[in-house]
């Protein structure tokens, strides 16, 4: 473990030294001389000797619905099983048409708001 310094996980390692290195990004003054310029190596180092602070907090038991207050989100659903011939197909489906707007030309709207157009 001595490659994550006193972080027991190089999971935690990555983040903490990643929030770090954002806060040297955004103008924090290093915590310790280091010989690179870069922001995560400098987090990096800082991380490893210990001189971030970090506190983990415990989990909380998340709060579950009971059995009755589960809701299927299928419910509207129909859960009958249909055979083959009476599956709808595309010819069975009734369209309705808007016989207006199917009417109108591309450019009607911009008549109609006020604009004209020079021809």
């Amino acid at each position: 473990m001595n490659r994550f310094g006193n972080v027991d996980s190089k999971f935690r390692f990555v983040i903490l030294a990643s929030k770090r290195a954002k806060q040297l990004l955004r103008g924090a003054k290093p915590k310790i001389k280091a010989k690179s310029r870069n922001p995560i190596r400098i987090a990096q180092s800082e991380v490893r000797a210990g001189v971030i602070e970090f506190e983990i907090l415990p989990t909380q038991k998340e709060e579950y619905q009971e059995q009755e207050d589960r809701v299927f989100v299928g419910a509207g659903i129909h859960d009958e099983v249909l055979e083959p011939d009476e599956v709808p197909t595309v010819e069975d489906v009734e369209v309705e048409v808007d016989e207006e707007a199917e009417n109108e030309a591309p450019g009607d709207d911009e008549e109609e708001s006020g604009t004209e157009k020079d021809e």
